[in-house]
């Protein structure tokens, strides 16, 4: 069973001819205890889902869906302070950039123990406990220590586990995680990636992660959506979807990966040629027709997702 239902999301910024549609119709959903990736190249729409998800979009912003379950319930629905009480607690996010995410103001144990009181109460010590034993879990040594320090006291590695370790002090069902890896060196990377699916496989979280590495994608997804000018273009099973990819846009990604025993060392690797369109007032059809080779006229008209269970968007039989 889904725990989050996402259908026919649209998410758009300004108005009038300054209006951008940044998600365009976005569907896909997640099931308990999968990891479910958003994948695509930067300014495809990712965050704005997870944010849009979130209700945590900037003002000027305005979101519809069809559908927007969160177990059951309509979030798209809810109050500000409906949500509130929902966000932080049952659904949490880690946010992309963990150098800027922390309050450099407070100390670690404030930040994490006033998310611990503000939705489930109890004492500020029985908070802070619960903070230590997290950071613990997340691999920090001295925890206690920690508590009492400020962000700018930490690195970027340890302030992105201790994002994770805020993120769960409530036991969420649904964690959102966006880009967690971003601008950490590789061997972090590879720590961090094991310890969400460490977390994941303990507590039975539905990971909802977002990401631009298809690598990532490969090594921990089950499910995987491709989105390419707000468009959700190709939803399905990873396994399926690294061999045998339907969207155009798709192939191109994959193209483009120096995969062992497939590229040769040092040959050139795929590139996908032109720009992103400007999602501007009356922009429809498919996003990627003007890169596209197997491009056609019927192309410029909506094209809706086809082929459940692998699921693609376009007009051209894969």
């Amino acid at each position: 069973m889904s725990l989050l239902e996402i259908e026919g999301l649209e998410v758009t910024f300004g108005q009038g001819e300054g209006r951008v549609a940044a998600v365009r119709g976005a569907s896909f959903s997640v099931a308990r205890g999968e990891t479910h990736c958003i994948v695509g190249e930067s300014g495809c729409g990712k965050s704005v889902t997870s944010l849009a998800i979130m209700g945590l979009l900037a003002r000027g912003a305005t979101r519809q869906a069809k559908r927007m379950e969160f177990d059951g319930r309509d979030i798209s629905r809810l109050s500000e302070r409906e949500m509130s009480r929902l966000r932080g607690h049952r659904i949490a996010m880690i946010f992309q950039e963990p150098m800027t995410s922390l309050n450099p103001a407070y100390t670690i144990g404030s930040q994490m123990a006033e998310v611990r009181t503000r939705h489930l109460g109890g004492t500020k010590q029985a908070a802070l406990d619960r903070a230590a034993e997290l950071l613990g879990r997340v691999g920090i040594t001295a925890p206690g220590m920690r508590l009492g320090q400020f962000p700018h006291q930490l690195s970027g590695g340890l302030r992105q586990r201790v994002m994770i370790a805020m993120a769960l002090m409530n036991d969420p069902e649904l964690l959102i995680a966006d880009e967690p890896t971003t601008a950490l060196d590789v061997t972090i990377q590879a720590q961090i990636l094991r310890l969400l699916a460490q977390l994941q496989a303990d507590l039975g979280l539905a990971l909802l992660l977002i990401t631009h590495d298809l690598g990532v994608v490969a090594r921990v997804a089950h499910q995987v959506s491709v989105m390419y000018a707000g468009e959700v273009v190709e939803n399905a099973a990873t396994a399926d979807l690294f061999a045998a990819p339907r969207h155009p846009y798709t192939r191109g990604l994959l193209e483009c990966l120096p995969i062992p025993g497939k590229v040769a060392p040092g040959a050139p690797l795929g590139s996908i040629p032109g720009m992103v369109p400007k999602l501007t007032p009356g922009f429809t059809g498919c996003g990627f027709r003007s890169r596209c080779s197997l491009a056609r006229a019927e192309c410029a008209a909506p094209v809706a997702l086809r082929g459940a269970p692998h699921l693609y968007r376009c007009v051209v039989d894969a």
